[in-house]
């Protein structure tokens, strides 16, 4: 796989805070779109040492998004010695591993070798866009969200596999014998860690397939119809706790216990038990999730409907999740595409120095937009220009870009919830940045509040892990790590609010439907 234009990747990132001595430890995996990442924990959710790799994005074709699956494994391997060896720890010590994952991402490979026959095809490709348009102008898209909570939409890899399969005839016919094996990025993960043969997806990462009965739980045949998608590619779904005797001890020589999309692990590690609560994980992307319990509840207001972590197999938990496909990534555009930061913690200070964005609006759109728009055809668009605009203006706009997304996204659930949000977790590495936040809190009318570990998508695996090792002995050992660092209280009007937010939306409106299918 060749990249037209790859991402420059930043150096290893490892720290080290505190010291282990004897105690367990639990090991979390946490790969995400950009970088692998390792963070060891303590049994009380402190960061022992991070490992951290980077890897190269890959865009072959405008709207196409694409990784390489052994960068994703070699990096993750990397990045898991880093950070053992920056805690040093004693053998035994680590007493299981959680995995979090990059969701919608998958690939597909060889049952027999091992070898992957097609890229690491990202969340963010809209190659599947016509194919999604036919399916919805066949009348398909009620029934698909009634079956599997999602829509009709490139983002999930349902749609994206569909298109791969009409594309290489002879790799159906491989798929159809039963000789490949379709799988999200755990599913890669858990066939590298635990040996070849051991094919399987968590529940959370197989909800946002596209090809899950949401309430079964189970492979939807319907869906693998419509879609043509050979049942024999797909793996086993697991919960996202497992005891340790369930999988063949990784190649580190400790069990996997617990595995979990990234998001969801988040919404865990935030201690978001009780239906109504919600967070909001700033990364690449933004991705907002409300704990509905155990009944699921279908959005009127075009957010997904998914499953959340379940300590309990047989006590299913469900989330209302709206995702902004754009938001760290447009700062990471504003450093790596056009030179105006050296570096990404610069953008705060700028954004400060000038009390607004001189009218300038940037909707990043970049592959189309998420919640509550759906629109694969949108583009980014930087709408307001003038002579007087500067550096500043420009990455202020972007970093609001990102409060205006996720406000959009709470006003969706505002809508479709029983009862109104009183405050907004947040976590994710543009969470520390206080500029942003306090935005967002005078955007949303709600306090945002942030935790003194931001690393909540990691913490939720490994307290998924705990769980599952039988360290943690309830869902209360876990939720008791979390400790509040800051809220941020509104401050801005709610009438200027409103204004700035009408005048994002007539800036969308003139991004959106740009690209041709």
């Amino acid at each position: 796989m060749t990249a037209s234009h790859p991402v420059r990747p930043e150096n290893v990132v490892t720290t080290h805070a505190g010291t282990p001595g004897n105690e367990p430890c639990l090991l979390a995996i946490d790969q995400g779109t950009t970088s692998s990442r390792t963070i060891v924990f303590d049994t009380r959710g402190r960061i022992l040492a991070v490992g951290q790799i980077a890897f190269a994005q890959h865009y072959p074709q405008p709207g196409w998004v694409e990784h390489n699956p052994q960068d994703i494994w070699e990096s993750q391997q990397q990045s898991m010695h880093a950070a053992i060896k920056s805690a040093g720890l004693k053998s035994g010590q680590i007493r299981a591993i959680g995995i979090a994952n990059q969701r919608e991402t998958f690939l597909v490979w060889e049952r027999a070798s091992g070898k992957p026959l097609t890229p690491a095809i990202v969340w963010q490709d809209r190659r599947s866009s016509a194919l999604c348009a036919r399916l919805r102008a066949q009348g398909h898209e009620n029934e698909v969200q009634r079956r599997t909570g999602l829509l009709i939409d490139p983002y999930f890899s349902g749609t994206k596999l569909a298109w791969l399969l009409e594309q290489d005839p002879a790799l159906r016919r491989r798929g159809e014998a039963g000789e490949l094996c379709f799988g999200t990025i755990d599913s890669w993960l858990v066939w590298k860690l635990c040996g070849t043969g051991t094919h399987l997806i968590d529940l959370t990462n197989a909800s946002r397939t596209l090809l899950m009965d949401l309430r079964r739980g189970q492979w939807d045949d319907h869906m693998l119809e419509l879609l043509r998608i050979p049942p024999r590619m797909l793996p086993n779904i697991v919960p996202s706790t497992l005891a340790a005797h369930e999988l063949p001890i990784t190649e580190l020589g400790v069990p996997l216990t617990g595995i979990a999309g990234d998001q969801q692990a988040a919404l865990f590690g935030q201690a978001a038990s009780r239906a109504g609560m919600a967070k909001n994980t700033y990364g690449t992307g933004c991705f907002m999730l409300m704990q509905l319990g155990a009944q699921p509840r279908q959005s009127g207001q075009r957010l997904l409907t998914t499953s959340a972590c379940s300590a309990n197999p047989k006590a299913p938990s469900y989330a209302l999740e709206g995702s902004v496909f754009v938001a760290g990534a447009a700062v990471q555009w504003l450093r790596d595409e056009l030179g105006l930061l050296e570096h990404s913690a610069q953008s705060a200070a700028l954004a400060a120095s000038v009390p607004d964005t001189a009218d300038c609006f940037l909707v990043p759109a970049f592959t189309g937009l998420g919640a509550p728009h759906w629109d694969a055809q949108a583009r980014g668009a930087l709408i307001g220009i003038t002579r007087g605009t500067r550096r500043a203006h420009l990455v202020r706009a972007a970093l609001e870009s990102i409060a205006y997304q996720s406000a959009e996204v709470l006003a969706a659930m505002h809508a479709d919830a029983a009862q109104p949000l009183t405050e907004l977790r947040v976590d994710g590495g543009a969470s520390a940045n206080d500029w942003l936040m306090q935005f967002q809190a005078d955007m949303l009318g709600v306090p945002v509040n942030r935790p003194s570990v931001l690393e909540s998508t990691a913490l939720g695996a490994a307290q998924l892990a705990g769980l599952g090792c039988g360290l943690f002995s309830s869902t209360d050992d876990c939720e008791s790590m979390r400790e509040v660092d800051r809220i941020f209280e509104p401050q801005m009007s709610r009438d200027e609010a409103a204004q700035r937010m009408a005048r994002w939306v007539q800036a969308v409106e003139r991004a959106r439907g740009w690209a041709p299918d």
